[in-house]
Formats: structure tokens, sequence, C-alpha cells
């Protein structure tokens, strides 16, 4: 009978400890993250793929640009951990050349001009920035929507053959750069 109590009571420390550090599986009930991960993939016509995988933040109300993302600073492209590029090819990101390989994907926002950065380091947490591992950095400048959007989005739009434009979008800002295949 006692090692009944045991166990039981084990089974509920146990049980607490995972739901309190957030670990509780989401089906059935457990509550999502609140910057779900999020992936833009876009495949040339050889099959050569370029990944990018990040998190989703959502305004909630607030005021994102210039404030919750400051301007003129590293901001790691979206929430938690920083956001991953991945390609198959070799590229051009807006004429700068880019070996195939995994990189992060920083970005510098500003209301004039935003800084693109492609970053040799990988596999770090949020803004763990090291500037003297930036491989590429390009200027773009940002566009104002016509309307808002709620949760920060990285999609890809094909742009002419072995290219496309690789937008950013949250709030009322869109920002766009050139990636094609390097040949």
């Amino acid at each position: 009978m006692r090692k009944a109590i045991m166990l039981g009571l084990l089974v509920c420390l146990t049980t607490v400890l995972t739901f309190a550090q957030g670990a509780a599986p989401q089906a059935g009930g457990g509550r999502p993250p609140r910057s779900p991960r999020g992936q833009a993939d876009y495949t040339f016509s050889d099959g050569k793929k370029i990944a990018v995988d990040y998190s989703r933040p959502s305004i909630h109300g607030r005021k994102i640009m210039g404030e919750l993302v400051p301007y003129g600073k590293v901001w790691r492209t979206g929430a938690n951990a920083a956001t991953s590029f991945v390609t198959d090819s070799n590229l051009l990101v807006a004429g700068e050349k880019v070996p195939a390989g995994k990189y992060t994907l920083y970005t510098i926002p500003d209301e004039q001009q935003w800084t693109i950065i492609i970053n040799r380091q990988t596999g770090q947490w949020g803004t763990n920035y090291d500037q003297a591992q930036d491989l590429v950095r390009v200027q773009v400048k940002p566009s104002k929507l016509g309307q808002t959007i709620e949760q920060f989005t990285i999609s890809y739009q094909p742009s002419g053959p072995g290219a496309a434009m690789m937008k950013l979008e949250w709030e009322n800002t869109s920002v766009a750069v050139s990636v094609s295949e390097a040949k």
C-alpha cells in the first residue's frame, strides 16, 4: 500500500513539473505557443531549395516597428531562437554572393532602410549575435502596407527564372530582398 501511494505521488509530481515547464502536449487542450514556428521555402526550377525556419510573433495590440522591434538595433527576425536560413544552391542575395550552406538571418530595421544580414553563426538563441560572423549585409527600403499583418510572416514570391523576392511583413511594414541562384 505504501509503495502504491509513493508511486502515485511521484506520478502527480512529475505531471505538475512537466506542465509547469510548458512541456505539456498541445493535443487535448494544451495552449499553443505565443510565437509558433513558421517556415518559408522556395524551390528553384532545378529542384534546389532555400528554407527559412523562424518563430512568428503576433501584434497582440502592441506597437511593433520602432518600439517592440527597435529601430537601429539587430533583430533576430522573429521570436525565440534566431532565424535559420539554409540554401542548397549558391545564391545572390541582393547581388551579394552567398554559398550553399546553413546561416542565420538577422535584420536591423529602420524607418528609411533595413539591413538584411546573412550570418555564419548558427543554432544560437535569439539575438546572441556576433557581427564578426557576418557573411553578407545588404540594404533594402521598407514599404508601408495598406493593411495590418497581425503575425510576422516571411514568404517568397517568384520574380523570374531562378529568382524570387523574400518578403518580411509585420504590422504595416513590408521588406523585400531579391534572392537568385548564382550560376
